[in-house]
């Protein structure tokens, strides 16, 4: 079992490629404007919680995770089914889909998984050619990061496994306040209740399914953000199926949840 956390991406940098993207995006002046001008849109102007970042670490970790939970079932990434690429392409994908997802907010919020794009291609411009010497695949492994980018938000039905770990891997930081409904700080409603309710959230095997989520509350109204941001996005991953939850109240088990969803579809 591992603890959702910023720090969870350090633990998955083993390939080469993976800690030569990750130092980038963390040291890149021009990703680190677009974080602070995300906070600025979301969290000054618009008064929600963190979409910078911390919250891109926090993303990254939970979806490469995610990631190899599934690889270890057996789960085929969807790059790799279609060609050229391979398992540490599909990492790479994952890592940089999760951390460059919410950059979008930069412009606004509203179509922030648009805005997110088109930001996110001039980045990978950067980044990619000092990976690979391969056009064909630098240019498939830069469309796939920014489907999953854009395939983030709840309404976009995910059409790969790596867009969907990472549409379930942003709804899986929501512990201390962190909640991916945005909601405005200082305003007492269910929105921020149940945000501070979630204590912590951890990874682990399942019983039944690949991968479990278990979600830790100190009361019952977190139930509403694991409704409504978690479930939603499970819904329109195309990893419903392999997915399962648990939710536990002051140390007692709530209830236990095997999501159904859209599933991705399958090659003939």
């Amino acid at each position: 079992m591992v603890l959702v956390s910023p720090e969870l991406v350090e633990d998955h940098l083993d390939e080469p490629e993976l800690r030569q993207a990750y130092r980038f995006l963390e040291r890149d002046r021009e990703v680190r404007a677009y974080f602070r001008m995300a906070n600025v849109m979301a969290v000054n102007r618009m008064m929600y919680n963190d979409h910078g970042q911390v919250h891109a670490r926090i993303t990254a970790g939970s979806a490469l995770h995610i990631l190899s939970m599934l690889l270890e079932a057996g789960e085929t990434p969807s790059s790799i089914r279609d060609g050229p690429c391979r398992i540490e392409d599909a990492k790479l994908i994952v890592l940089l889909g999760a951390y460059l997802h919410d950059i979008g907010n930069a412009v606004h919020r509203v179509l922030h998984h648009v805005h997110g794009c088109y930001l996110a291609a001039r980045i990978l411009d950067r980044l990619l050619p000092e990976i690979y010497d391969d056009v064909e695949l630098m240019v498939q492994v830069k469309q796939e990061v920014l489907n999953c980018i854009f395939s983030h938000d709840e309404a976009v039905h995910c059409i790969s496994l790596e867009a969907g770990v990472v549409k379930v891997a942003d709804g899986t930081d929501m512990a201390e306040g962190r909640a991916r409904i945005p909601y405005r700080k200082g305003k007492v409603d269910i929105h921020s209740l149940s945000a501070l309710a979630i204590r912590s959230v951890e990874l682990e095997e399942g019983s039944e399914r690949p991968v479990r989520i278990t979600i830790h509350m100190d009361n019952p109204a977190g139930v509403f953000q694991v409704e409504e941001t978690l479930m939603r996005k499970i819904a329109t991953s195309g990893i419903a199926h392999l997915i399962e939850i648990q939710e536990f109240v002051d140390g007692r088990l709530l209830k236990v949840e095997r999501p159904r969803g859209y599933v991705l579809p399958r090659r003939p």
